[in-house]
């Protein structure tokens, strides 16, 4: 433990502010006060200017694995805190974002390098700088920040503003030479003059990432139809069961093969050891990129407690806990957008609606760009109707033809309320005050949440954003096009024509805003035994108690489930058979279990060795005969099955599935579809497919799955890693290699999937047991400690104790300092 901390002294030197007395270990047991501290940073004050009192003030106090835990008497200076700890962790992402926020990509990195945000707004930077500057200028921003029902209160505006400050003032004690951070060190951008608008500008954006962010090309793109352009994939009218139904669900940011996601599991206490709520939240989310995760512990004594982990940019806890609830999040079914088609007059830029002939809103925007020799600039045209942006997207069936357009209306970009809604939520009670203050809130922008709560309680809940859309309003509003769009996806496209009439969104009583379901028209589900989700839709939380009745827009109801659903579930219907309970500590052994859920029903009658014995291959199915099943390390034969998997035949709209035998039944939905059906050529293929393409890559059939797959993410050394691919292999430590910065050699780099782990019980006396892993760490800075040492920890199945207590925190305390300003 000396060596350890001795580790952690090196790296947090980088977060001290310039001039700062840095005191022995000896007294890092030395808890301070808001009003005495070890060390003291202070804004600088002229010589003769009388002292003034600080705005902001706030204890930062740095645990084991570079975890700050920020302490403050009011929001303002949490945030300080919060930005000053987000800065020194993960400032090159940090600031990539507030650029990316402020429409200057194309300033600084060029208009023709590309932008992905690893989960869905991608493009040249000139494209994302365009959508960004039309936003800026129609002052979307400003609008719901002065609107009191869909934009901030009052603590968010303040915990922002604390933020913006506490990176500014990281900016100024540093200096932009003093960034140790190769990707961003000494980079002409790294200024201390963000402002909070800024800061909301990218909240915004993430908002944004279920619905505009997936059009931003096709927005920036979109212009009138001509000859070498008609705006049509094909002529005619799509049928259904002609289209590719996963390149569809691709185009309309639904990726079936993406690593985006989660997992959930929520215990109650009749089923817990403790009689208490226990959960297991694990997040599918990048490992680098705006949307990665850091730690961090917020208190205001007496008033705000929470801890957990933030996505970039984000001064509030997303997914975590306090004294009495935890909480984690999944991506949810819903749509967050409907697309509206419009009949247009030929040749001109005019459409028809119920009132008459409108002209679309034809937009300029000029962008900086970087070019040789200095900067210059680029016109861009945006085109929109009241409902939003026109968008040409033929591949989707919403292309702008000579005779129609297509814009479409994002329920996300009409409010402002995320900070509120994760803020608040940290103020909970127990799950249904959870539930209360999320709906109050009314900004969760595109996830379920999955609760356990002190009482034994426990939570399903998909009370996010959705546009009210009912299925009647939608059956009686879709074209042609738009009903075909339904049948493949499960999006209406709207007749515009009457988008400001009878097919306008409605709204509800419990709203908090026009346009969107209330509460009571949002699917929920609070039990005493258990619930879980794995991004399937809201239908089956736990297999006692189906959730029907509910609009199609925001999922599917008697509809199968993924390999991964069906494996989250079955690690909690194992460990209760027999009448045995879930602890703490079996629970939290879930996560690394490792087990995959197709393996395990493909195997039932030795089905998968009769597939794989059909093709000859002997050398390669006594491998996969002898293999232990799950995705550990030390597992020869993973790689065969996962090949496998991933050539098996798709499923086309209209035909039956002929991969199994037994198909899949609403009656027994965790249970099918079963029974690999060993008689289809193509089966049997798809395994002499995957075999073939291990010998061409010359990847020994009994190589260990630790020596293939590892980590991925900037910085790392090919650290082995358990776990593999989510959905269709049914694993529930889902991870995915999408576009390896680091060790791209090795068959597997894993830069997206399991990423902060948290298993939270709660116990007796108001004892919280608090387990987590971050599996790529704290620090994005390759040169940091902090940067790894939870990956290794991941792959040995370790996890972190987090220090919550102020006990917990003086064992576990590396360094503290009082930061004003």
């Amino acid at each position: 433990m000396a060596r350890h901390r001795l580790t952690a002294l090196v790296a947090v030197v980088s977060l001290v502010p310039l001039g700062m007395s840095v005191s022995p270990l000896s007294g890092a047991s030395a808890v301070p006060s808001l009003s005495t501290a070890m060390a003291t940073a202070s804004a600088p004050t002229a010589v003769g200017e009388p002292a003034r009192k600080a705005k902001y003030s706030a204890t930062i106090r740095i645990t084991e694995h570079g975890i700050p835990h920020i302490t403050a008497e009011n929001f303002g200076s949490l945030g300080y805190g919060s930005g000053y700890a987000a800065a020194t962790s993960s400032i090159c992402t940090l600031a990539d974002t507030l650029i990316t926020g402020r429409g200057l990509r194309s300033r600084w990195f060029g208009p023709k390098k590309m932008y992905d945000d690893q989960v869905s707004m991608n493009g040249s930077n000139l494209q994302i700088d365009a959508l960004v500057t039309d936003l800026h200028n129609r002052h979307v921003v400003e609008k719901l920040l002065a609107d009191p029902k869909a934009g901030p209160g009052a603590e968010a505006r303040a915990i922002v503003r604390g933020y913006t400050a506490g990176i500014n003032r990281y900016l100024l004690d540093h200096g932009r030479r003093g960034v140790t951070d190769p990707a961003c060190h000494g980079a002409a951008y790294l200024r201390p003059d963000l402002r909070p608008i800024d800061l909301w500008y990218g909240v915004y954006l993430a908002n944004l990432l279920a619905s505009t962010g997936v059009f931003v090309k096709e927005i920036v793109d979109a212009a009138p139809a001509s000859i070498d352009d008609p705006g049509l994939p094909d002529p005619g009218l799509p049928v259904a069961a002609d289209i590719d139904r996963d390149k569809l669900l691709a185009g309309l940011g639904r990726d079936p093969d993406s690593g985006f996601g989660s997992n959930a599991t929520a215990i109650g206490g009749n089923e817990s050891s403790t009689g208490k709520g226990m959960l297991l939240g694990n997040p599918h989310f990048p490992w680098r990129g705006r949307y990665h995760f850091t730690q961090q512990h917020l208190t205001i004594p007496g008033r705000y407690d929470v801890a957990g982990a933030s996505l970039i940019g984000s001064p509030v806890v997303n997914i975590g806990w306090n004294s009495n609830v935890a909480w984690s999040h999944t991506v949810s079914t819903a749509y967050r957008f409907t697309p509206y088609e419009y009949h247009t007059v030929p040749g001109t830029l005019t459409y028809l609606t119920a009132s008459g002939v409108h002209e679309l809103e034809h937009r300029t925007v000029k962008i900086t760009v970087r070019k040789k020799g200095g900067l210059g600039t680029v016109t861009e045209d945006l085109y929109r109707t009241p409902q939003g942006y026109v968008i040409d997207a033929p591949a989707q069936f919403m292309g702008w033809s000579p005779i129609s357009l297509w814009a479409i209306r994002d329920a996300n970009a009409e409010q402002l309320r995320t900070i509120d809604t994760f803020l608040d939520m940290g103020k909970a009670t127990n799950v249904r005050d959870l539930l209360r203050r999320q709906d109050a809130g009314g900004g969760m922008p595109w996830v379920n949440t999955t609760a356990a709560d002190r009482n034994g309680d426990v939570l399903y809940a998909d009370h996010s954003v959705v546009p009210n859309v009912p299925t009647a309003l939608a059956q009686q509003c879709m074209t042609p096009v738009g009903l075909v769009l339904n049948q493949v996806a499960g999006l209406p496209g709207l007749d515009g024509t009457l988008a400001d009439t009878t097919c306008k969104w409605k709204t509800d009583g419990d709203a908090g805003r026009p346009g969107v379901f209330g509460g009571k028209n949002l699917p929920d589900v609070v039990r005493r035994d258990w619930v879980m989700n794995a991004n399937d839709s809201y239908w089956l939380p736990n297999p006692k108690s189906p959730i029907e009745g509910y609009a199609n827009l925001i999922g599917c109801e008697r509809c199968e489930r993924t390999m991964r659903t069906r494996m989250v579930s079955q690690y909690v219907i194992d460990r209760l058979a027999d009448g045995r309970k879930e602890t703490p500590a079996s629970l939290r052994g879930h996560e690394h279990e490792n087990r995959l859920r197709a393996a395990e029903v493909m195997r039932q009658h030795g089905d998968l060795d009769t597939v794989c014995d059909a093709t000859g291959e002997t050398q390669a199915c006594a491998v996969l005969r002898k293999w232990d099943g799950t995705s550990n390390i030390s597992s020869r034969g993973t790689h065969i099955f996962e090949e496998f998997v991933a050539r098996l035949p798709t499923v086309p709209l209209d035909l039956v599935d002929t991969v199994w035998g037994t198909p899949f039944s609403a009656a027994d939905p965790l249970n099918t579809p079963r029974d690999l059906n060993t008689d289809n050529p193509l089966v049997v293929q798809a395994m002499a497919d995957a075999i073939a393409y291990l010998r061409s890559k010359h990847i020994p059939f009994d190589a260990t799955w630790g020596s293939l797959q590892v980590a991925g993410d900037r910085g790392a050394p090919p650290i082995p890693l358990g776990g593999g691919t989510g959905d269709s292999v049914g694993n529930a430590n889902a991870l995915a290699s999408r576009h390896p910065v680091q060790n791209a050699e090795k068959f597997r780099p894993i830069t997206y999937g399991s990423s902060h782990i948290q298993a939270i019980s709660f116990l007796s006396g108001g004892r919280v047991d608090a387990r987590t892993i971050l599996t790529y760490g704290q620090s994005e800075d390759p040169t940091s400690p902090w940067s790894v040492d939870q990956t290794r920890m991941f792959s040995k199945k370790r996890w972190v104790d987090f220090a919550w207590t102020e006990a917990q925190i003086r064992r576990q305390l590396v360094r503290s300092f009082v930061l004003t300003g």
